[in-house]
């Protein structure tokens, strides 16, 4: 534990699997080890006489917040008339648009993750996008602007239409058989959390289509893919089989440390057993009361813990998960400390009794309801 991004990138880079599958809560560092491990397989150095755009020259292609970057908006803001999706010039688009002709494909993979109603029109160059909405009585609204989350489909789409060329051309054995030797030096796809904003039907089904992309891969490509969603890390992790055959070493998570330090421990079973926000709830609490660093904030952690137990169970009421004794004094205290808002309310440092009162808490709830012993014997 206490690692660096960098010596976590080293990890997963000795690892040499061909797929390794990582779950982290948001902000936990996903998309800055995205960057750590593209610097570790390819430095900048590596290729200072060729031009670093040059898709051939990749050793890694990766999908993240940073290229979500390379699409901005022209709000058109003087006559707010015709909003337009530009498109950063960059390797893998050049190549997916131009030379390959993907768009229609991008398209039919937007409006089938989207709405097939909502429609991208590329321009003669792909430099822009513009997009248009079917009414139901046939006319068209040219000219929207769409939501982020429909924004990350599209970005989406481009990067899954390079996949699937990838993929296809790099399955060819022989290299001099390849249509093109664009793929030649790749290694890696490192793919972190494309699901912004997808309901759970489309998500499932983004996860299952990637999995089957990834199985259809033959050649030495390595995938990583991070994302801080449990559905999408289930279907990733039965689809892909990582539970057989000793490929369970390839599932991790990623954890990030007070002190800007991180980890990245192996998990057996999929995110139901290991990852569960209750249970980084459990461990965040457990750590802070070991640790003597329990501050305010912990107390609407612990009632979090206690409303999604009392969830579970059944119980209308998270206060009636509390000692029978103390129910209404100590579900007071809780309710006060948690969402304390008038400043000379507010003491930055819990008194001592008060600490003892977060352990007394957990304790009680880990000591007393089933559900929480059976996952201490599963640990």
């Amino acid at each position: 534990m206490n690692k660096t991004l960098t010596e976590i990138a080293q990890q997963l880079k000795e690892a040499n699997k061909k797929v390794q599958l990582i779950y982290a809560f948001n902000g936990a560092g996903k998309t800055r080890l995205s960057r750590e491990f593209k610097d570790l397989i390819a430095p900048k150095t590596d290729a200072e006489d060729v031009p670093q755009s040059e898709l051939a020259q990749k050793k890694i292609l990766y999908y993240s917040a940073f290229t979500e970057d390379l699409f901005y908006w022209d709000n058109d803001l003087d006559k707010d008339a015709e909003p337009k999706l530009k498109i950063q010039t960059n390797s893998f688009t050049k190549w997916v648009l131009e030379e390959q002709g993907q768009d229609q494909n991008i398209i039919t993979t937007f409006q089938h993750y989207a709405n097939e109603k909502l429609t991208p029109h590329f321009s003669s160059d792909f430099s822009e996008v513009s997009f248009s909405f079917e009414r139901g009585n046939n006319q068209q609204e040219p000219n929207i602007k769409i939501s982020k989350g429909e924004e990350s489909n599209f970005i989406w789409s481009v990067f899954h239409s390079l996949i699937e060329q990838m993929i296809s051309e790099l399955n060819i054995a022989e290299a001099a058989n390849r249509s093109t030797d664009v793929f030649n030096n790749l290694e890696y796809v490192f793919i972190d959390d494309p699901v912004s904003s997808l309901d759970e039907n489309h998500l499932i089904e983004l996860a299952v289509n990637l999995a089957a992309l990834i199985k259809s891969s033959q050649s030495d490509l390595k995938f990583v893919i991070t994302t801080h969603s449990p559905l999408f890390y289930n279907v990733l992790y039965n689809e892909l089989g990582l539970g057989k055959n000793g490929k369970k070493e390839g599932c991790y998570l990623l954890e990030r440390f007070e002190d800007g330090t991180f980890d990245l421990n192996v998990k057996y079973g999929d995110s139901n057993k290991s990852f569960s926000y209750h249970l980084h709830l459990k461990k965040t609490l457990e750590q802070a009361i070991a640790t003597d660093q329990v501050q305010r904030y912990h107390f609407t952690l612990l009632r979090n813990l206690y409303e999604k137990t009392a969830s579970f169970l059944g119980y209308p009421k998270w206060s009636e998960l509390l000692p029978d004794d103390k129910q209404l004094y100590l579900s007071r205290i809780v309710n006060f400390t948690s969402h304390s808002t008038l400043s000379n309310e507010t003491v930055a440092e819990p008194t001592q009794a008060e600490k003892a009162t977060v352990k007394l808490l957990l304790d009680h709830l880990k000591s007393n309801y089933g559900y929480w012993q059976q996952e201490q014997q599963n640990g």
